[in-house]
């Protein structure tokens, strides 16, 4: 099923992890629709605008998935808002050009240097799109959001 002229349920739903745990990664319809909004809104215009191939390398995640995989119990991940992506050595593009330029709830620069994220988290909220800019740090271990 296409959620957009260059994006799939499948992509949105692909997880390595949830094939190697047996996990049934299956969105529902409500689900479905928040992905299809997601790839209409952010993904395809960052397609359209880069031009190049975008690795979506996690979409939707059912909760047993998203605890497996170490997830928060509130990511928009299991409500289909959001996704990571990478586009090699572009990602500090991508991200500027969704900060800059697209509607969306969270855009986060993940890890990475200072240069160059490792790949960068968006999520877009039908209802309401708070426009957090955010950037991934470790600190003592852990995960902290800092403002950018």
């Amino acid at each position: 099923m296409k959620l957009s002229e260059n994006f799939s349920l499948q992509e949105m739903t692909f997880s390595p992890s949830a094939i190697r745990k047996g996990i049934a990664n299956k969105p529902t319809d409500e689900h479905i629709e928040n992905l299809r909004i997601l790839c209409e809104k952010v993904l395809q215009p960052i397609r359209d605008k880069m031009a190049c191939t975008i690795n979506v390398s996690s979409g939707y995640r059912a909760p047993s998935l998203n605890a497996l995989i170490g997830g928060s119990r509130t990511s928009q991940h299991c409500f289909g808002q959001a996704a990571d992506l990478q586009v090699e050595g572009r990602n500090h593009e991508m991200f500027n050009f969704i900060k800059d330029n697209l509607e969306f709830d969270q855009v986060i620069w993940e890890f990475g240097t200072d240069a160059e994220p490792a790949w960068v988290h968006v999520s877009y909220n039908a209802k309401h799109n708070r426009k957090q800019v955010l950037k991934a740090v470790k600190v003592n271990g852990k995960t902290q959001y800092l403002k950018v």
